[in-house]
């Protein structure tokens, strides 16, 4: 048989230090936005009027946040998580310059870690991944570790290499790719009277809608961002795995959480920073995703009077609404209708 087809790293085939440059570029077009906007429903201003970009000294309206992470990170699962059996967290994230229908993301990750666990049968590796516009602008850059099948049970551990991830992302490290007037800036089409002064730190937010995900939501998601990796799309395989099913793409959570949170944060534009995320629990077809925003700290950014940044802890939850819905016991266990527990940073105008 040939051996021209690829099968995916395996946990023994990583190495500390190793460059990973993923294929393919991938061009993204009007047509990306405007599925992504069918499969999640995300309804933030910036993103779905150009009159509303543009008031705020954008060109056009920039592809959302999450749409641009997802781009990036569907290019690294076939080298870094085509033999996963999960992901298992997110740390030091950057969003860049905006990303623009006609624009092309390139991405390359480091491997930068590694880990044997003790079944001898998976590892840990942690990555970092950076994307790229065509002009070689930084789009999305982040950390990640995700848990990967050995190919030979028997084949020896590497050394254990954990590396040292950010704790979080400076308000002075985030960048800004706009300038509000707060005179042009219209709160009415926005959706929400609230600004950035009107939040305090340990103000909990029920976002009070729920979205069930279909087996074809997830399905054409996993393909839109060209996510192979076989937990999410290969069911004759996953019949006899973990779950015994496919289980949905952990970012799929995440973007249906923003979109929920429109309702009491519409005008959290875009995604500036994402400090950490698990997906503590997993997600299938048939659950409904609910979701809730605590606001962990109110942050000036150096040099900017028009924008401020909210730290956000967002939670979401299957099949549970999640009004005074205690997520995690004394002990910090989370309960098993939680499937996400994500710690990121929006960007939100400031009242003039």
């Amino acid at each position: 048989m040939s051996t021209k087809t690829q099968a995916g790293n395996f946990f023994e085939d990583f190495r500390v230090g190793q460059h990973l440059p993923h294929a393919t570029p991938r061009t993204v077009t009007d047509g990306e936005v405007a599925l992504y906007t069918a499969l999640f429903g995300p309804r933030f201003a910036l993103n779905s009027s150009t009159p509303f970009a543009q008031a705020m000294g954008l060109p056009r309206a920039p592809v959302d946040s999450l749409l641009a992470f997802h781009l990036v990170f569907g290019k690294t699962v076939p080298d870094i998580s085509l033999n996963a059996i999960a992901n298992l967290g997110y740390a030091g994230g950057r969003f860049g310059v905006p990303l623009y229908p006609g624009d092309t993301v390139t991405t390359d990750s480091t491997v930068l870690g590694l880990k044997a666990n003790k079944d001898g049968k998976t590892g840990v590796v942690y990555v970092r991944s950076t994307g790229v516009n065509q002009a070689g602008e930084m789009v999305v850059d982040y950390f990640r570790w995700v848990m990967v099948r050995k190919r030979d049970a028997a084949s020896p551990p590497p050394e254990t290499v954990v590396p040292e991830l950010p704790a979080s992302v400076a308000a002075a490290d985030l960048i800004v790719p706009y300038r509000v007037d707060a005179a042009r800036y219209d709160t009415v089409r926005a959706g929400s009277p609230h600004l950035w002064d009107d939040y305090e730190p340990g103000e909990r937010i029920d976002h009070v809608d729920g979205m069930t995900i279909e087996e074809a939501d997830h399905m054409l998601a996993a393909r839109l961002f060209q996510n192979t990796a076989r937990v999410h799309f290969n069911q004759h395989v996953e019949k006899e795995g973990r779950f015994g099913r496919r289980i949905v793409y952990g970012g799929h959570v995440i973007s249906l959480a923003r979109a929920l949170s429109f309702n009491g944060l519409a005008n959290a534009q875009t995604i500036a920073a994402i400090h950490g995320g698990r997906h503590v629990n997993p997600t299938f077809a048939g659950d409904t995703v609910y979701a809730w925003s605590e606001v962990l700290e109110r942050q000036a950014i150096p040099g900017r009077d028009d924008v401020g940044a909210l730290r956000l802890r967002t939670v979401a939850a299957k099949d549970r609404p999640c009004a005074d819905f205690p997520c995690q016991d004394a002990a910090g266990a989370y309960d098993p209708a939680v499937v996400l527990d994500f710690d990121y940073t929006v960007l939100m105008p400031r009242r003039g």
